[in-house]
C-alpha cells in the first residue's frame, strides 16, 4: 500500500487499470519517498513489442477510471523487470534503482518521464 498525503491507494488497482492498455505488456506501481506527501505513486511499464507508449496516452487511460490523486506522477519505461527466481517482480529492486538515480527525495511537483 502506498500512502499519499493521508490517502491509502492500492498498487494493484493501478496496475490492473494499466494492464487494460492495449500496448502495456506489463507493469508495477511502488510508492517513490516524498518530503511533502510521503509517498508518491510511480509506474514501471513494460510495452509490448512493437508498441509506442508516453506517459501522456497512459495518464488519458487512467484519467476518468480512478481517481486524479492515484494517477502515478513518475513514469519509467523499462525493457525488462528484476525477477526472483519465480518470476515475481522485485519492487523493491525497481525502487531503490529509480531512487539511487533520482536522487533520495522527489521534490513536490517533480514528475518524471524517462525510459530506462
Amino acid at each position: 500500500m502506498i500512502i499519499r498525503g493521508g490517502e491509502n491507494i492500492y498498487p494493484r488497482e493501478i496496475e490492473d487499470l494499466l494492464f487494460t492498455h492495449d500496448s502495456v505488456a506489463d507493469v508495477s506501481v511502488v510508492g517513490l519517498p516524498h518530503h511533502e506527501w510521503g509517498e508518491i505513486v510511480a509506474a514501471f511499464v513494460q510495452a509490448r513489442p512493437g508498441a509506442t507508449l508516453t506517459p501522456d496516452d497512459l495518464i488519458s487511460h487512467c484519467a476518468g477510471r480512478i481517481a486524479s490523486y492515484k494517477i502515478p506522477q513518475v513514469w519509467e519505461f523499462v525493457a525488462k523487470f528484476p525477477q526472483t527466481a519465480s518470476g515475481k517482480i522485485q519492487k523493491f529492486a525497481l525502487r531503490d534503482h529509480y531512487l539511487s538515480r533520482a536522487g533520495q527525495r522527489l521534490q513536490p511537483d517533480d514528475t518524471d518521464r524517462r525510459e530506462a
